[in-house]
């Protein structure tokens, strides 16, 4: 007979399973004494950047990433980052210690209420009936994450790992899920027909696209219907090559602007994204009267809330493939839209500004980059600056709670050493993620964080100046030293205050990205952006 601890490792095992994020507690330590060294073990100072760290793996790799926390205080301070794991589409295992079930009813301390903890975010929430029930828990969580692709959590009483497993017991879950993706000719006719007839269709790509094979089938058929590519706004990721001339940007978040920018379109078509997400309110449709809406997204939740016409409830690059063969190609000229220019150096006596710093990445970058990107107050000039060439040549928080980049990256590079990856990101979103550079610092991982300080959040500012308020009632924090602060977690970092510091330190430092096996954080030192439309 061997232990529950025992027979749920060889389930990760099974699973594939080689590293573990956690920030442990006492309901762990009987899980993770004498830990295998096969399973690697990475520590992180602060729940939001174990979940953080794990999403960026999964959202590296696809594949559930595994999490452990410590009851009701570590799954507390997770829950922000578990919903921008949901909302990101980033499978997640994870293991919620709880106090020992022996003298649950008693509740002792240590014991959590978690069952309901982190609300609807997790797609799956499991507390075992017995002991001996847990590696089936854990296994079902594996494959409940894939398909809700989503955080799954087993809660598990601390004495359950140490039960006996006797060889014979049944493991309530599948060892392994085939998901068929493949569907018939008649599945796309709906919308095909709608493309064939438009005169002037135009697609929406979303996060959910950024796919090698749905990038390849949305080029084609982009260039046969030669019609224009838009992103949609506040996209987690780059459903199309930015750099294609068809690409036409990001769609506005307000709805007269998007309805202006689809004015010419008598057909729109979303693919891997609904349609179509929007930020602040703002009241009338979100298309002109007359203009045909259609969806293709592999998400039930996504598909069910669409306002659309028509949907295609189906794996990606086999919707996309086949419309792209069934559309009839046109003859018409093909949309081109020019790539932007940054801005000209600052002058003598003039501040730096995030358009700075962003052009002076973008002329060194190589496209197999991945830019991770929380600078809110920055974001529409990151898109316009530095578009993404490759899948996952983007990555950002779909919540748009912040924390995510820091801890986020880090996990990203950990699971895919081959890509550099550059963290861009604001002084006030870093903050809530700052503990994430001591992960980095001590497992060597060769980020480079790009922290754009202005010393204040930007964004809240300027969405109270919209409200006629010329003060807000928060102060700045421009006292706040992000290159001493990740000093202080052992992560190396410069200060940067002038133009020719930043292109000096960046052409030094870019084009090793690759090799990088350290991180280092560029604590830049710029003026808030005068205008922002989000």
């Amino acid at each position: 007979m061997t232990s529950v601890r025992d027979a749920t490792i060889g389930t990760l095992r099974r699973l594939g399973v080689a590293t573990l994020y956690a920030n442990p507690g006492s309901t762990e330590i009987s899980f993770l004494a004498d830990f295998p060294d096969d399973l690697r073990f990475v520590l992180a100072l602060h729940e939001g950047s174990v979940v953080g760290l794990a999403t960026g793996q999964a959202i590296a790799t696809g594949a559930p990433a595994v999490a452990l926390l410590h009851t009701t205080a570590g799954l507390g301070n997770a829950v922000g980052a578990l919903a921008t794991a949901r909302v990101n589409r980033a499978p997640l295992l994870v293991l919620v210690g709880q106090q020992d079930r022996r003298h649950l009813a008693l509740e002792p301390f240590l014991t959590g209420k978690l069952t309901g903890l982190a609300g609807d975010y997790p797609v799956w929430v499991e507390s075992p009936a017995r002991a001996q029930d847990v590696p089936g828990a854990v296994a079902r969580g594996w494959h409940e994450a894939v398909t809700g692709r989503g955080p799954a959590l087993v809660i598990v009483p601390s004495g359950d790992w140490q039960e006996g497993m006797p060889d014979s017991e049944v493991v309530a879950a599948p060892r392994a899920i085939t998901r068929a993706a493949g569907l018939d000719e008649a599945d796309i006719e709906p919308v095909a027909d709608m493309l064939t007839s438009a005169s002037t269709p135009v697609l929406v790509s979303g996060a959910g696209s950024d796919e090698p094979r749905t990038w390849d089938a949305l080029v084609a058929l982009a260039e046969r219907l030669r019609c224009p590519v838009w992103q949609e706004p506040f996209g987690a990721r780059a459903g199309f090559p930015q750099d294609h001339p068809q690409y036409a940007g990001v769609l506005p978040a307000d709805r007269s602007r998007l309805r202006a920018a689809l004015r010419e379109h008598d057909v729109v078509v979303t693919v891997g994204a609904a349609a179509i997400r929007q930020y602040p309110f703002e009241p009338g449709p979100l298309v002109e009267p007359g203009t045909a809406v259609a969806v293709v997204i592999d998400d039930p939740d996504e598909a069910h809330r669409s306002p659309a016409d028509q949907v295609i409830l189906a794996s990606l690059p086999a919707a996309c493939e086949r419309l792209a063969r069934r559309v009839p190609a046109r003859t018409t000229p093909a949309p081109e839209f020019k790539s932007a220019v940054g801005p000209a150096p600052p002058a003598s006596g003039e501040p730096l500004r995030a358009g700075h710093v962003l052009a002076a990445l973008a002329s060194l970058v190589s496209p197999e980059t991945i830019v991770v990107e929380e600078t809110p107050s920055s974001r529409p000039e990151l898109h316009r600056l530095l578009p993404a060439r490759r899948p996952l040549g983007f990555v950002s928080a779909a919540m748009g709670g912040l924390g995510f980049a820091l801890p986020a990256a880090t996990g990203l590079r950990m699971a895919r050493p081959d890509r550099p990856v550059v963290a861009v990101v604001g002084d006030g979103s870093a903050i809530y993620g700052i503990q994430a550079l001591w992960s980095a610092a001590q497992y060597g991982v060769g980020v480079l964080f790009v922290i754009l300080a202005n010393g204040r959040y930007a964004v809240m500012d300027r969405l109270a100046e919209g409200h006629g308020d010329t003060k807000p009632p928060w102060p700045d924090f421009s006292d706040v030293n992000m290159s001493w602060m990740a000093r202080s977690f052992g992560c190396p970092a410069l200060r940067l205050d002038t133009y020719s510091e930043l292109t000096q330190v960046l052409g030094d430092v870019v084009p090793q990205l690759a090799e990088r096996t350290d991180p280092l954080l560029l604590d830049v030192s710029v003026a808030p952006d005068p205008e922002f439309h989000p």
